[in-house]
């Protein structure tokens, strides 16, 4: 081989072999990436299972708390029936009960005449309590008793309506609807809450204090013989006079 053929045989070498040490290089270096790669995929997933497992931890410890809070609160005694809150109970000024003296009374009637209790001895007495002079229903009552005032007169009964109206209104009351009954006023409320008829009412979802609709026949010797309380005006004037003919 002559000289200048080995000298182009060896570059041709030369070459060759620097061409494999780059296609080396660039081998490694891609398998070096790959490698991290792997690595650091890895990485990120133990880190992301790491978490994964923290936050499963973290709320399973809350599920755990809710829990024995919710054992705890069902351990917990329920309040007994004697402990719990109890409304004051209602207070009863009077009370009427038959069979017992009805409580004496002195008040003025329209006209300006003084009415009692014992003015009504040796007969038998009725005595309608009405909320409120000139209203519908106590217009109906006043006007029934008023229409059987003959008829009551005749079974020995008299009738006095009573009210917390002043003596003035139970007069344009009697004048306006031609009352033939005593109607008394009792402003200061005595013989009201005497016979419990006086206290706290209720009326969309109001409440107040007022008359609660009563009539309560007497016999002759002042002793309650009858109560109707929270009357219906209806036929009330009627059913009382039917009972005091026999009391």
């Amino acid at each position: 081989m002559s000289k200048k053929t080995r000298k182009k045989s060896s570059k041709s070498t030369l070459k060759a072999g620097g061409a494999k040490t780059r296609t080396a290089k660039r081998v490694a270096a891609k398998a070096s990436t790959a490698s991290t790669a792997r690595k650091s995929g890895k990485g990120a997933k133990a880190k992301r299972g790491t978490a994964k497992a923290a936050t499963t931890a973290r709320t399973s410890a809350s599920a755990s708390s809710r829990a024995s809070a919710k054992t705890a609160s069902a351990r917990k005694p329920a309040a007994s029936a004697k402990n719990k809150p109890v409304a004051p109970p209602v207070r009863m000024v009077g009370t009427l009960v038959e069979g017992k003296p009805a409580p004496a009374f002195s008040l003025p009637r329209d006209g300006g005449q003084l009415v009692s209790l014992e003015a009504y001895a040796g007969r038998k007495l009725v005595i309608f309590f009405y909320p409120r002079a000139d209203t519908p229903g106590c217009t109906l009552e006043a006007v029934a008793f008023s229409r059987l005032a003959n008829a009551f007169a005749s079974a020995q009964a008299a009738i006095l309506g009573v009210s917390a109206d002043p003596v003035t209104a139970q007069e344009r009351f009697r004048d306006k609807h031609e009352l033939t009954v005593p109607l008394v006023s009792d402003e200061k409320l005595g013989m009201l809450k005497a016979y419990g008829v006086w206290g706290e009412k209720s009326m969309y979802g109001k409440t107040f204090m007022g008359i609660t609709r009563t009539t309560v026949l007497l016999d002759t010797s002042g002793i309650i013989t009858r109560v109707w309380r929270n009357v219906r005006v209806d036929g009330h004037a009627d059913e009382v006079l039917a009972a005091a003919r026999v009391a």
